[in-house]
C-alpha cells in the first residue's frame, strides 16, 4: 500500500510516518507541488533473493494459457 503526503505534512508528522512504514510496511511518497519527490519504504536486506519473493507469489501457473494471445489480441 502507498500513501502520498506533501512536504509540509511530512515535516510535521515525520516520526509518525516512519513508524507506519516500519510497522505496517507501507510506502510513503513525499510530494512537492503535487509531484512525487521522495519514496520512503521498508528496508530490504540485500541477502533476500528477489526470486524467492516472487516464487511465493505465484499461486497457479498454466503454461497452455500463458502462451495464448491476450483476449484483445485474439479479436483483431
Amino acid at each position: 500500500m502507498e500513501k502520498r503526503v506533501s512536504k509540509a505534512i511530512f515535516k510535521s508528522r515525520a516520526c509518525e510516518l516512519f513508524r507506519q512504514v516500519e510497522t505496517l510496511g507501507e510506502t510513503v511518497i513525499v510530494t512537492d507541488r503535487g509531484q512525487p519527490t521522495i519514496e520512503i519504504r521498508p528496508y530490504r536486506s540485500k541477502k533476500e533473493n528477489p526470486l524467492e519473493l516472487l516464487r511465493a507469489s505465484i499461486i497457479h501457473f498454466n503454461l497452455k494459457h500463458a502462451l495464448e494471445p491476450l483476449a484483445a489480441e485474439r479479436e483483431e
